[in-house]
């Protein structure tokens, strides 16, 4: 008993509160993926990986998710598969079906759909495709978890239904009332919390051609795809704001058709539309633990 209380007082360490309160970790960084990355080669999945930058021994684009992209050639197939609570998939060309244990789905552009947790899935393609996937098997890792349970049942989001509820927000009176335009979508499952699984959300918003989204921040990260968007459209992101809502020293994150950008957590930002073409994101948050644990701290520049 001597032995092992000897080896126990080996791993103690302390410090002084008020210096260790704010641990120094890695921020996470404001890093884009281009769609170059998967527009040409062979079927595979592509992480976009930023575990150097975050330091963490497993692969990761945020603390709690990792984003991917899926590349599928023309009728040709591929399985995936991740250790994780909730996947969120959504289709950035092409059309196809997945095959999952739950049943089968054909999907096209502009299509999104979630998965709780299962043995793996496989995804085939009728013609050059490519699918966006964000799952949270980084959280589980960095918990020493292992999913055993269905937490949601299955959701499937058309871009047919995703547009028209967006379109119902387009108008003037209701545009000048809120900070965006758009839906946060949703699971009777995980009601709620009103996020897309119960530890995971998406927002699909549209900014307009011509307009500004004043600034807000939460402390989620997000994954941000860039649906569609013209020339001159982009994301301003800062850590303050000045007394006018303004954002200091902001980093500009341009946007482009079928891209992704982080946004860090706490981080204020604003959207930006420069062109004559109306624009789209679907940002991917850890919104939904978040929400749980009351600590989203959502606040709006109005």
């Amino acid at each position: 008993m001597n032995n092992d209380k000897q080896q126990w007082e080996k791993q103690v360490v302390s410090w002084e509160y008020s210096a260790a309160a704010t641990p120094d970790l890695k921020e996470v960084p404001i890093q884009p993926f281009p769609a170059s990355l998967h527009e040409k080669g062979e079927t595979r999945i592509i992480e976009l990986d930023l575990s150097k930058e975050l330091e963490t021994p497993y692969p990761a684009t945020a603390p709690n998710l990792l984003a991917n992209y899926i590349r599928i050639c023309t009728d040709e197939n591929i399985r995936t598969y991740a250790a994780a609570t909730s996947e969120v998939y959504f289709v950035l060309r092409g059309s196809g079906r997945t095959e999952t244990a739950d049943g089968t789905i054909t999907w096209q552009q502009g299509d999104a759909f979630t998965l709780p947790y299962n043995q793996g899935v496989t995804h085939y393609a009728d013609e050059d495709s490519a699918l966006y996937w964000s799952h949270d098997a980084p959280l589980l890792q960095y918990m020493g978890a292992i999913p055993s349970k269905q937490m949601f049942k299955p959701a499937f989001y058309s871009k047919a239904y995703m547009c028209d509820e967006v379109e119902k927000l387009r108008e003037p009176a209701l545009r000048e009332k809120r900070n965006r335009i758009g839906i946060i979508l949703g699971n009777t499952d995980t009601a709620k919390t009103k996020t897309m699984t119960h530890t995971m959300w998406s927002l699909f918003n549209l900014l307009p051609a011509g307009a500004v989204q004043k600034p807000h921040r939460h402390q989620s990260v997000a994954l941000d795809l860039a649906v569609f968007s013209g020339p001159d459209t982009y994301t301003m992101i800062g850590k303050k704001v000045d007394e006018a809502g303004n954002i200091i020293d902001p980093v500009k994150a341009m946007w482009a058709t079928n891209t992704v950008f982080v946004t860090p957590p706490g981080w204020w930002h604003s959207h930006h539309n420069e062109s004559d073409q109306d624009a789209f994101v679907f940002p991917v948050q850890d919104a939904g633990l978040h929400t749980y644990m009351r600590t989203l701290d959502i606040q709006f520049i109005r």
